[in-house]
């Protein structure tokens, strides 16, 4: 199962790009789940140290679900809106829970796939940055990190917003570098046997 992340608090541009991306993968086979911090509420980490004695949260909220999606999926794609230049605070929330299922199995997320997702208002509006921070994330919990490569998705998928979701709709080149990404997401799935 791939899961899809959207760190939007809104239905707008970043949950319809998510949704393309899965839709796409579906196309091809894959098996999705969509997951969406709208409407959630997922406090921030207190970092109180509960998770490592315990082997799980003190907070009992809507990352509880989130954490079991993550623990069956062969692949993630983290897509968010950027927020002064980097991820939305949603988004920072759920990376930084993931330490308590870090806590509970070190390897819980090892070997997965991950991409990133960034969709700002501006053409160079901080969606590099903010898919800095996600690969960082995957790449300090062992995902394998996968970028569209060199010539246009250099760090993964980003948009162009124009902060609309017709905007979005009409940035013919952000769903080129989402192509490339899903791309070469999916074959470092099949090359990993996934």
């Amino acid at each position: 199962m791939i899961l899809g992340i959207c760190g939007s608090p809104r239905k707008q541009a970043t949950e319809h790009v998510l949704e393309s991306a899965l839709s796409m993968l579906e196309g091809e086979g894959l098996e999705t789940e969509f997951f969406t911090v709208r409407g959630k509420n997922i406090s921030p980490c207190r970092h109180c140290d509960y998770c490592l004695k315990n082997r799980e949260c003190v907070l009992k909220d809507d990352m509880f679900p989130l954490y079991e999606l993550l623990r069956k999926a062969r692949g993630i794609i983290i897509a968010t809106p950027v927020y002064n230049g980097g991820v939305s605070a949603q988004v920072k929330a759920i990376m930084d829970r993931c330490r308590a299922l870090g806590a509970e199995d070190y390897d819980a997320l090892r070997g997965k796939v991950g991409m990133g997702i960034a969709v700002g208002g501006d053409r160079c509006g901080g969606q590099e940055p903010a898919l800095m921070q996600i690969h960082t994330f995957y790449i300090l919990n062992g995902v394998i990190p996968v970028s569209g490569g060199s010539f246009g998705a250099n760090l993964g998928a980003c948009f162009w917003s124009r902060d609309t979701l017709e905007g979005v709709k009409e940035d013919s080149y952000g769903f080129k570098t989402l192509k490339k990404t899903l791309s070469m997401f999916k074959r470092f799935l099949e090359s990993e046997g996934r």
